[in-house]
């Protein structure tokens, strides 16, 4: 593995901080006094920045580089944590703040994938971005823990849940710094594409039904780490069992499956991968909705397994289908990461009028959807 892979590996745990932000609802709507639908604005602004900045990021990073544009939204990043570190900010800064750490991911994610086959060796690019994907998993989990677990550290007991602040904003800084330092040759494209160019695959009902299928995927992942850990306590846990196994153990198993899937897709084909991890997710979300406890640990587990390799699956599936334009393709799909602003809406708003266990329903149908779309023809979504 080269040295310089490893800045960008950083960059890819520090994209994990994002996630984190729906299992900081629950803290945040005590001290507002929200409802579930105003509580889950957090991982709103963080999403609808994918669909606001994704392709115009695409656009700014071949003017100015790969390797700036993910300077820039480390920066961001940076600030966007500073901010409540220093101060308690009201809501409406706050969700200001999240917004540009929103904005400052979506810049990681549109550099991070190609920048890393500028910085890796002769054949190596596909296993550094599976590993890629495993670190940004364990950034996930990791941020996640913190968030329920700062509260017990002395050093930040007063700060409360903007405790986890502090401690991403060193991450941010740790991470600029050294991605600032690494040499990068990147490679460019001869032509530049264009919103038009990018938005005009849209009319191919390929590239369509999968981007549907990011935005579901998207949007089932951020329900899980939103409403796993209430929707456990309403099904009767006590708040340590329902902590221990409802996000952290959530995104744990994510990072297990992207690592395992990384080394199994070495021997099984995407396509049959992808229907099999569709189906378990559909299964587990199912089990979630009995409101039987046994079976809903059972449904996190098999949910977390089935969600782990969706994203790079279908990603790789759809380039499939016209290698030459993954770039605008990248950009398509990371805008529609704004999935996670929209979806977990709508199962906020089911859990609001009482309906917890059956709330689940709404992941469990995004991932009916990816499943049928796996069983599609074509080389994207068979």
């Amino acid at each position: 593995m080269k040295l310089k892979t490893m800045p960008i590996f950083l960059a890819f745990l520090v994209m994990g901080v994002a996630d984190a932000m729906g299992p900081l609802s629950n803290a945040v709507q005590e001290q507002y006094e929200l409802s579930n639908v105003m509580a889950t604005m957090l991982s709103f602004f963080v999403f609808i920045a994918f669909a606001a900045f994704s392709v115009p990021g695409g656009l700014l990073a071949a003017r100015i580089g790969m390797k700036k544009l993910l300077l820039l939204g480390l920066g961001l990043n940076a600030v966007a944590m500073l901010i409540p570190s220093l101060m308690s900010p009201g809501f409406a800064l706050l969700l200001g703040c999240i917004f540009v750490l929103g904005i400052g991911t979506t810049f990681l994610q549109v550099a991070g994938n190609p920048i890393m086959r500028d910085v890796s060796g002769e054949g190596a690019y596909s296993r550094n971005l599976s590993f890629a994907q495993g670190i940004k998993g364990i950034g996930s989990t990791v941020a996640t823990y913190l968030v329920t677990a700062i509260t017990a550290v002395a050093l930040f007991q007063n700060m409360g849940w903007r405790g986890t602040f502090p401690i991403f904003f060193v991450l941010m800084a740790v991470a600029f710094v050294t991605v600032a330092l690494v040499k990068v040759e990147e490679s460019k494209p001869d032509v530049p594409p264009s919103i038009g160019s990018s938005l005009s695959l849209l009319k191919e009902p390929v590239f369509a039904l999968a981007v549907l299928g990011i935005f579901l995927y998207v949007g089932a992942e951020v329900c899980m780490a939103r409403f796993l850990f209430p929707g456990l306590k309403a099904m009767g846990m006590d708040e340590a069992t329902a902590s221990k196994f409802g996000p952290a153990m959530f995104f744990l198993l994510l990072t297990i499956g992207r690592i395992v899937g990384g080394v199994m897709l070495a021997k099984v084909k995407p396509r049959p991968a992808f229907r099999i991890s569709a189906l378990m997710g559909a299964v587990g979300a199912g089990l979630l909705m009995t409101g039987n406890t046994p079976l809903a640990i059972a449904g996190v587990i098999l949910g977390g397994l089935g969600f782990a390799n969706i994203w790079p699956l279908l990603f790789s599936i759809t380039v499939e289908e016209r290698p030459e334009r993954a770039g605008e393709l990248s950009g398509l799909m990371c805008m529609a990461i704004s999935g996670g602003a929209i979806v977990p809406l709508l199962m906020g708003g089911l859990v609001d009028i009482g309906m917890n266990a059956v709330a689940f329903v709404v992941p469990c149908v995004c991932f009916i959807y990816l499943f049928v779309l796996s069983l599609k023809g074509g080389k994207a979504t068979a």
